[in-house]
Order: C-alpha cells, then sequence, then structure tokens
C-alpha cells in the first residue's frame, strides 16, 4: 500500500519536537561529565529558551485555538491535543530541570566553595546581612500594594520578580489586611555576592528573592506576615504591527514595544510553598488553568544565576578556555589576501577577527567607495557598528539594512539604526512582509581603472559574543560573479527592482526552494538510474513540508540521506517505503550548533552550499535568504570534512533520531565529539 508523502502519519509535531530539543540541552545540565559550573549555566539556558518557548509558540497555539485560526499543521494533531502533551512534556521537564539543581548541582557547587543559600537554610549571620541589605538597598525601592476594593490587582510586567504577601493585623487607618503584592523592578540586581567577612564560603551568593522573603516584614511595620512566595508571569511576547498600513516602521515598533511587557497571560510559576488559596487567586487573575500552574522547588527564574558561572575564579569547574585560531595575521591586509584566495571562517573555532579588520579597513582605505550590510543581530556596544559609523563620517557611502523586528532584539536595533542615521549612513529596514535575515557584506573599492568587490557570506549573524559561542560558517570572497549577485541582492532590498536571474547565489523567497527541492529530485533521478547519489545537510530546523516530501521521495529512489538537524524537526525517518534512508542526528555541546551546509553529490561534483536558511516555510518562502556555493576544491573539502565527516562519530554529544520520535543518545565513540576534536585541530 503506497502512503501519500502528506499524509500526517509521518510527519511530527512542531513544537514537541522543539521540547525534545529543550530536554537534549537538560541533559548536557544533568550529566556529570559536564564541567559543574557549565552544568549551572545550561540549566539557566533552559530556562530561556523555554521562557521563548511560552512566550511565542505556546501564546500563538493559544490564541490560535482561541480564535480557531489556521488549520492544523502538517501532522493533523489539533492545537488543543498539542498543548495538552505540551503541558503534560513542560511539567516533566521544568520537575527535572529543578531536581537536578537541588539534588545534584547545587550540593556539588556547595562541596566546592560555591553556596547559594535559599531562605529555608540561611543562617542566624546571613539572615541578619540579608535584612541589613534588604532595609538598605531594597525596601526603599519597593512599593507593597495591598489587594481591596480601592487597590486592585496590579497589572504585572512580562516574566517580572513579584511576591504574593499573606498578612494579619490592620492597617494606619484600621482596614484589616489580608494580602499584598510586592512588585521588584528591574533595576535591582537579582543575583548578588555576599561580602567576605560574612559569607561563609569562598565563593558565596545571595538570590534577591531570598533576600526579599528574610526582610520582607520591614515593608510591613506593625503587621504579621503570614506568608511571603514568589510568582513570575509569562506573556505573549509577539509584536504585531501592520507594516502595510505604517508610515514608519521604527516608529510604529517604538509604540508596539511596551505592550510586550503586558501581554496574554499563558503561564504561571509560582513558589512549592505557595498556599492553594493564593494560587487559585493568581490563576484567576490572570485567566489560567492549572495546566499553566508550574509550581517550582527554589528560584523561579532560573536564568537569573547565569552571570553566576563568571563570577567564580574556579577555571577547573568550567569547560577548558581557548583561543580561536587566526585564519590570517592580525593586521593583515584583508584586500591583498583575498584577491590571492577565498578565506573560509569556521566559527568559533576560528576568529570573527577577520571580519571585523575588513571593516574597518574598509572604514579607513580612502580608496574603498562603499560599503553595504545587512545586520539582524549585533549585540550591544558592537565594533561592527562602530567601523559603519566611522566609515559614514569618513564620507563613504554606507548602506545598512538593518532588521528592526529581529524577535526580541527590536529595542537594540532600533537603537543602532538611529545611531547610523545620524552618523549619515542610509538606512534601510528591508522589505514589508519579509524579514531581511540573509548575513551579507559587501565592500567596494577602486582598484587602478576599475572597482573590485569584496564580500563576506555568512551563516550567522554579525555578533562578535556568538560567534564564540555558536558554530558558523562564513565564505571571504572577491570572486566577481559572487560579488554581482549580492550587488544585485542589495538593489532588491533597498530599492524597487525586480528580481534578477543570479549566477551563484540562491535567494529566498525568489528560487531558493525550489532550487533545493530540485537538487534533491536530481540526486534521486541519479539514485533510479543507478549513478552516485547523496544528500547531507546540517540545519537549526527542518520543518517546510514541501522540502520534507522531496526527502522522502528521494529516500524512495534510495539516495543515501544524512541530516544533522539541531532542534526543530518534522521529518520522520526510517518509516518502511518512505524513508529508510535517511538519518537524522542532533549534536547538543559546549557550543550552540548554529551553521547551515548542504551538500549534493551532482553528479560526482559534490555540490556544496553554506546558507543564512533553514529549512523551514518562513525562510524559504517570507524571508530575505542567500545561501552561496563554496567552490574552491580545498574549502569543499574542509567543509566536508568539518561539517559532515568529523560528524559521523557516536559520543554523547549526538543523539539519533528514532521512527517514533525519540531522540537516542549513542555511544561514546573513543575519540570524543566533533566539537572537540575541531577544538584539538585549532589548538594544534
Amino acid at each position: 500500500m503506497t502512503v501519500a508523502l502528506d499524509h500526517p502519519s509521518l510527519y511530527l509535531n512542531r513544537e514537541l519536537s522543539l521540547i525534545a530539543f529543550h530536554r537534549r540541552v537538560l541533559t548536557l545540565a544533568a550529566d556529570r561529565a559536564t564541567p559543574l559550573l557549565e552544568r549551572l549555566r545550561f540549566l539557566t539556558i533552559v530556562s530561556r529558551i523555554v521562557d521563548e518557548f511560552y512566550e511565542v509558540r505556546v501564546a500563538g497555539l493559544l490564541q490560535g485555538a482561541t480564535l480557531e485560526l489556521r488549520p492544523p499543521g502538517p501532522d493533523g494533531l489539533a492545537r488543543r491535543e498539542v498543548l495538552a502533551r505540551i503541558a503534560a512534556e513542560m511539567q516533566a521537564l521544568v520537575a527535572e530541570q529543578y531536581r537536578v539543581l537541588n539534588d545534584e548541582v547545587l550540593p556539588a557547587l556547595a562541596a566546592e566553595g560555591v553556596r547559594l543559600p535559599l531562605r529555608a537554610n540561611l543562617s542566624p549571620r546571613l539572615t541578619a546581612w540579608a535584612r541589613r541589605y534588604f532595609e538598605e538597598q531594597a525596601l526603599p525601592v519597593l512599593t507593597p500594594l495591598g489587594l481591596d476594593t480601592a487597590h486592585p490587582f496590579p497589572n504585572v510586567q512580562n516574566k517580572g520578580l513579584n511576591f504574593i504577601v499573606s498578612l494579619e493585623g490592620q492597617d494606619a487607618f484600621g482596614r484589616p489586611a489580608q494580602l499584598a503584592i510586592v512588585q521588584v523592578p528591574r533595576c535591582l540586581p537579582r543575583l548578588i555576592r555576599v561580602p567576605p567577612g560574612v559569607a561563609e564560603a569562598p565563593y558565596e551568593f545571595m538570590m534577591l528573592s531570598t533576600v526579599i522573603q528574610a526582610g520582607v516584614d520591614l515593608l510591613f511595620p506593625g503587621l504579621t506576615v503570614r506568608g511571603c512566595h514568589p510568582f513570575r508571569v509569562t506573556r505573549n511576547s509577539e509584536l504585531w504591527v501592520d507594516e502595510e498600513e505604517s508610515d514608519d516602521l521604527l516608529r510604529a515598533l517604538e509604540m508596539e514595544l511596551p505592550r510586550r511587557n503586558y501581554g496574554d497571560a499563558v503561564r504561571l510559576e509560582v513558589g512549592d510553598a505557595c498556599s492553594d488559596g493564593d494560587v487559585e487567586l493568581l490563576l484567576h487573575q490572570f485567566g489560567l488553568e492549572r495546566t499553566q500552574l508550574f509550581r517550582v522547588s527554589g528560584p523561579v527564574n532560573l536564568h537569573r544565576l547565569a552571570p553566576l558561572p563568571d563570577l567564580v575564579d574556579r577555571p577547573e569547574l568550567r569547560f577548558p578556555a581557548f583561543t580561536p585560531r587566526l585564519p590570517v595575521p592580525r593586521g593583515a591586509d584583508l584586500f591583498r589576501e583575498l584577491r590571492r584566495g577565498e578565506l573560509l571562517l569556521h566559527h568559533p573555532y576560528e576568529s570573527f577577527a577577520p571580519v571585523l579588520d575588513l571593516l574597518r579597513q574598509a572604514a579607513d582605505d580612502p580608496a574603498v567607495l562603499a560599503i553595504k550590510m545587512t545586520l539582524y543581530r549585533t549585540g550591544h556596544d558592537s565594533p561592527v557598528v562602530d567601523s559603519l559609523v566611522e566609515a559614514a563620517r569618513a564620507g563613504k557611502a554606507v548602506t545598512v539594512v538593518v532588521e528592526l523586528r529581529a524577535r526580541f532584539d527590536e529595542a537594540a536595533n532600533i537603537r543602532l539604526a538611529t545611531r547610523l542615521q545620524e552618523a549619515g549612513a542610509t538606512v534601510v529596514y528591508g522589505v514589508v512582509g519579509y524579514k531581511a535575515h540573509c548575513k551579507m557584506l559587501l565592500v567596494l573599492r577602486r582598484e587602478g581603472e576599475s572597482l573590485r568587490r569584496y564580500v563576506h557570506l555568512g551563516t550567522g549573524n554579525y555578533h562578535t559574543t556568538t560567534a564564540r559561542l555558536y558554530t558558523d560558517l562564513g565564505l571571504m570572497t572577491c570572486d566577481p560573479a559572487i560579488g554581482r549577485d549580492v550587488h544585485l541582492l542589495f538593489g532588491q532590498l533597498t530599492g524597487l527592482q525586480q528580481a534578477a536571474p543570479l549566477e551563484k547565489v540562491l535567494a529566498s523567497p525568489f528560487h531558493l526552494a525550489e532550487s533545493i527541492v530540485a537538487r534533491i529530485d536530481a540526486e534521486a533521478e541519479a539514485a533510479r538510474a543507478g549513478r552516485p547519489s547523496g544528500v547531507r545537510a546540517r540545519l537549526n530546523s527542518l520543518i517546510d513540508p514541501g522540502v520534507i516530501q522531496a526527502l522522502y521521495r528521494a529516500s524512495q529512489a534510495g539516495v543515501p540521506i544524512d541530516l544533522m538537524v539541531r532542534s526543530l524537526c518534522r521529518l520522520r525517518p526510517g518509516v518502511p517505503g518512505v524513508s529508510e534512508t535517511i538519518r537524522v542526528r542532533s549534536t547538543v555541546g559546549r557550543f550552540l550548533e548554529h551553521a547551515r551546509a548542504f551538500a549534493f553529490v551532482a553528479g560526482g561534483k559534490d555540490e556544496v552550499f553554506l546558507s543564512s536558511a533553514d529549512w523551514m516555510e518562513r525562510n524559504l518562502h517570507r524571508r530575505v535568504e542567500v545561501a552561496f556555493p563554496v567552490g574552491d576544491p580545498a574549502l569543499k573539502a574542509r567543509v566536508l570534512r568539518e561539517a559532515f565527516a568529523l560528524y559521523d562519530r557516536e559520543d554523547p554529544s549526538t543523539w539519533e533520531l528514532q521512527p517514533d520520535g525519540r531522540w537516542r543518545r549513542l555511544g561514546d565513540g573513543g575519540g570524543g565529539s566533533a566539537q572537540a576534536a575541531l577544538l584539538r585541530e585549532r589548538a594544534d
């Protein structure tokens, strides 16, 4: 019996696939082979990605279920069924997260002289210090709000720290006091180092929530505090701006950003000692069901512990430090180097410095006439933006496509866009309806009687911090065809041009999707003809039904297909008669796997592309993305080895997707992980 390739049984659910990725990250925190401070760091990472999951994915599902928007996804699951499964799986995940924290990580840290005492186990000396700190630093800033008919429940901010306080007694006006809400402003530090002389360990920290619980009675003189429990509300954080109707996207986003803190509630976290009555009051107040309630044994926001690993001077409790290799000497003439040959950068094993040097040299070089660049995420105080500002002030034609709608970076991108405009750069915000997610840098330089284009294209953002934390690939070149293609793409982004044919670069939303499908179909045709065939891809996400069906057709033809998918994957491998030749694996390790690379046997030519795009509907059809070829044989061989061959090993950081949607952790492999191998090679 032939199964239609769009049958729901052949597709995994997107949200449940993402939860499985969260679980793989949590495994790193539970793994005793992970250095102790890094285990804590992974626990905080889980908190951050779970927050975003609720703010975006769950919020969208709840809205869709309420308004009955959009049909079910390719897997056929109704939204309410997906929400029920999310609730069950997330309760189990969060319970395991706090178990690892309380039963393993905190006791192990304490044994190493790094303590984080909670309210229940504060000594008299620490309690006295916490109360003094509260009285001097926190009490003047806090404003408790009593709940009564004249004081309704306050509108608490998204992910803010709050306390519900049970009281007994009468206030200054003779009214009975029962409940109060204490909202903690973000200006107060969430993690506090206990000073020497008070600390009972070499490194002792206290969370602000612990300090507040130790001194909360000072906020209510004359009253008796019967209970003080932290709570946190997660809200829908998607921004909605009508781009068609807005005359100024920047101003429209500026007006919309404050509303993000007060969207519809989607999750409530409370301390596990909070009374049932107080919990019911909070659930009613925020319009939430019990499936959206998380009782946690510890701080309600573990992400606030993220700075702690870097505040402890114990290198043996962290991953070994490393220095990225410089592919060219620092200060080398990048224009001369690129005329000699293309440069492949593999971050974080190789330094991001050549990209920064190219920008600095372009800003200083009188022969450089113009710089064009896309910016999606850059971080604060970015040297990339500094160089663009200097170039604009030097009189060069600087054009920057700033994507204002980069989720959770909107405010930062508004600031950098304003700074660039004030320096004299031309700033545009992409194309209405299409996020500019591509990573492109173009430098136009006069050389003799002609103009030469120098280009950097990458799989990751122009962000110096993530370049040390994410694995990404970049190509620096002065290939004339690639230069012309990138020039045309900038024209489409900044002007009103038609989609001109490109010679080497593939771009969405124009022809990237059809080009990928055509290449997969060509491998299927080769396999049917008995010729060598194969598809290899490494991605963050694989969810586009059109590409998945092309992969299924290729597998049915006998094409060997090897996929490295970090997180989201709708494709179901190993289904008899459909996907038997498809292997899907995921590496979750020290660095976030972020590079996108595609390789096709292509009749023995081994076509290799790097890309900013995942194989997702949004990337292939609703964003401006690029995929660019690696043509130099030596660089192509490097990509095939470093992005694919080195990952053909079984080690604890690699997982394999099973036909039933579960992920199986692979063995130790003897030689360690691909990331460890690449670090060793660059250290030699």
